[in-house]
């Protein structure tokens, strides 16, 4: 899809002859996915008005012809393959309470260094990472991973998420964020930093240790 046509100014977009769901609709016409992601800007016009505020979509109108960040069916099945990766990595949301007694609790995740990152560029609670990884059961058995066995057709891609974030599991966001860019490491996860007593559909068993090698291929 090429560039749109900027069908208001700045000062037309801003009066009341526009309104929020205008705006809404023409963002989610013409803006790539990660760019609406970001903007908080996915989902239905009318319950993205009610958290919108006027102001701040004309702002996302005019960034987003400033950016060229324009729909891309390329980018936007990319955004979905990864979105789609992060949402399996991520464990069930926790009561407040809980939430609150883990961030007191001993570690619950062992690392092994397998390749020395620079040893100066940590990411931090909020960054852009991008990861390879393979994830294993106890037994060995590989469950899940983004690195290609030279057999597959489709282009392997690494995982890129906001590590802190709860994007991910537990075990994930604090073990990242100990690496380094290019690090290499082993993260055997115990159960209740990784999906607990519930598992993973027919993936992961309940209360299963899992053990990842990551590679932090880069922080954004």
């Amino acid at each position: 899809m090429g560039e749109p046509e900027r069908i208001w100014t700045e000062e037309q977009a801003l009066s009341d002859d526009v309104g929020k769901k205008d705006l809404i609709k023409f963002l989610q016409d013409h803006a790539s996915k990660e760019f609406l992601a970001d903007h908080k800007l996915l989902g239905s016009a009318k319950n993205v008005a009610k958290t919108s505020k006027k102001e701040n979509l004309v702002e996302a109108y005019t960034q987003m012809f400033d950016t060229k960040a324009f729909k891309d069916a390329a980018q936007d099945k990319e955004f979905d393959d990864m979105t789609a990766k992060a949402k399996e990595l991520k464990m069930s949301e926790k009561p407040k309470e809980e939430e609150e007694e883990a961030a007191a609790e001993a570690p619950k995740y062992t690392k092994q260094t397998l390749k020395k990152g620079d040893g100066k560029n940590f990411p931090s609670k909020g960054d852009l990472v991008s990861c390879w990884y393979k994830g294993m059961l106890e037994d060995g058995t590989v469950f899940d991973t983004n690195i290609s066995d030279g057999s597959k057709k489709k282009k392997a891609t690494p995982l890129k998420f906001k590590v802190g974030t709860g994007r991910v599991i537990r075990g994930w966001d604090e073990g990242l964020m100990t690496m380094t860019k290019g690090e290499k490491a082993k993260l055997i996860i115990e159960p209740d930093w990784a999906y607990g007593r519930k598992g993973l559909e027919k993936k992961i068993p309940p209360h299963a240790t899992l053990t990842f090698e990551v590679e932090l291929e880069n922080i954004e």
